[in-house]
């Protein structure tokens, strides 16, 4: 059965495909937090049952048997509940389900975010209903956690949430169902979720000592910084930010340029990458070759224009045919040598990384889609970019695997095995409303998870995880982790230049 933007696929074509969940609209006695039955709709909010195209977690992601283990499993836990179960790409497909449902005595219902920007659980929780909203994590978390973010904003009292890999907390979530109303069940999922977040561990760090520049010298070499934006075949100024001047390249001036790159030289860095790296998987050596021709390119590139920072449209480029290399590798060495290489023309997060890597005389910046996990205390930054030089040029190596890029299985990327024991504080700035947005944690794990980016740092916040959920509809999804405690540097810059500081958690 296919499955597009304009079907939905029903309960009974969905039980059909699903072969383990025979018993999907099944419902048993036995009350475990009420004498009263209660129908819940669990909807899934994806592209479709087998991912067919670049996404998070990635193309060709199968989640039939997660959507069956997540069904299957409330089933067997919560006996006296029954579950109906539907797909949903959007908003439309979202209101037919309402719509069907009119005569159906559904007591709430369950969105799943398994892809992040399928807007499902807007039009859900709209209906008054009981909305429980869980992140299919390293899939839909970007989705999740800016919808989330919206959700709070405005205090939607109807629409309780869950971020978390045990799914025994899902359970836990979905029990609420039984005791609440639509008035009452988001304080009621809340009051499960803290209990059940697990509490810092109490994780120490090393002591980490480093130069940083005085707040005058600092705003004059933002000012004699550059950042070079490509998005689309565009060339001109654009505006500062923080005071770092700004121009817009085309993609073509970038192409030529890694059209010339010096063939031998590329053989030279490619050879260099690959010797250094632990482990090569799934990547050919040519398109590494073609990767640090890219590099070469964009050195050349950054020279012309007197600029010390990149930042490339890199998915719409590659997929357009504008570009013909992923420039992660070439943003990966860009950083270990003080420079700046930034993904997705994410030009606010680009001057937060020339901000804060001139601040710290070239430690670097990591940008990164952020999943929170109660289950564990974390917060993980996941990126197909990273250096191995958290400590800058001069400072120790950290290992690195070059594998393909997650999303599309192609070109080349970096898994950075982070350094662990070590405070990182992670910030953005907001020029429209003159504001530095930070938060800080401790490293303490690296995630070797198969979906979505392939670097993954695991680290456990400094603060309250609960108001870690609540900025990121202002925000946005990315957040930049450097390593070190720049907490006073950036109150000094806030005051400085008469801005704010937002603390997150």
């Amino acid at each position: 059965m296919s499955f597009n933007n304009s079907s939905i696929l029903d309960r009974r074509a969905f039980m059909g495909r699903c072969a383990g969940c025979a018993a999907f609209c099944a419902a048993a006695p036995l009350a475990s937090c009420s004498k009263e039955k209660k129908k819940i709709h669990i909807i899934y909010s994806l592209h479709s049952p087998v991912q067919e195209k670049p996404d998070w977690p990635n193309i060709g992601f199968d989640f039939n048997p997660h959507m069956e283990r997540i069904t299957g499993t409330l089933q067997k836990e919560i006996p006296h509940f029954e579950f109906v179960s539907s797909m949903a790409t959007g908003p439309e497909e979202a209101e037919k389900l309402l719509k069907a449902d009119e005569n159906q005595a559904i007591d709430g219902y369950l969105v799943y975010q398994m892809n992040c920007w399928n807007k499902v659980v807007q039009t859900i929780a709209a209906s008054g209903k009981p909305t429980l909203y869980a992140d299919f994590q390293f899939g839909g978390s970007g989705g999740f956690l800016v919808y989330i973010g919206r959700f709070m904003e405005k205090g939607t009292p109807n629409l309780g949430f869950v971020s978390s890999s045990d799914i025994s907390d899902l359970v836990k979530s979905v029990k609420c169902f039984g005791n609440s109303t639509a008035q009452n069940f988001a304080a009621n999922v809340a009051k499960v979720r803290i209990k059940n977040t697990k509490p810092p561990s109490g994780a120490t760090y090393a002591k980490d000592e480093f130069e940083t520049l005085n707040t005058d010298e600092w705003v004059k070499q933002l000012g004699e910084s550059k950042i070079l934006a490509i998005r689309n075949q565009e060339s001109g100024p654009a505006d500062p930010i923080m005071g770092i001047p700004m121009e817009r390249v085309a993609f073509s001036e970038v192409n030529r340029a890694w059209e010339r790159a010096d063939k031998d030289e590329s053989r030279e860095i490619a050879k260099r990458w690959m010797n250094d790296a632990e482990n090569i998987i799934d990547v050919p050596e040519k398109t590494i070759i073609n990767s640090a021709a890219f590099y070469l390119g964009m050195k050349d590139v950054l020279k012309k224009h007197n600029a010390n920072a990149i930042t490339i449209n890199c998915l719409g480029g590659f997929y357009g045919g504008h570009i013909h290399a992923y420039p992660c590798l070439g943003f990966h060495q860009l950083n270990n040598e003080g420079f700046i290489g930034a993904c997705e023309c994410d030009t606010r997060s680009t001057a937060t990384m020339v901000t804060f890597t001139t601040l710290t005389k070239g430690r670097p910046g990591y940008i990164s889609d952020p999943v929170i996990d109660t289950a564990k205390g974390q917060i993980i930054y996941a990126h197909c970019v990273a250096s191995n030089k958290a400590f800058g040029p001069q400072g120790s190596k950290n290992p690195y695997d070059i594998m393909n890029h997650s999303e599309d299985r192609k070109g080349a990327a970096v898994r950075s095995i982070m350094p662990t024991g070590y405070l990182t504080t992670s910030m953005q700035l907001e020029p429209e409303r003159n504001e530095i947005l930070l938060h800080q944690a401790v490293a303490v794990d690296n995630d070797p998870d198969d979906r979505a980016c392939r670097t993954k740092l695991c680290a456990e916040p400094v603060g309250d995880m609960e108001k870690l959920f609540t900025q990121w509809g202002t925000w946005g999804w990315h957040r930049v982790t450097f390593y070190g405690d720049l907490k006073k540097q950036a109150y000094a810059l806030a005051d400085k230049v008469g801005w704010k500081v937002v603390e997150e958690a």
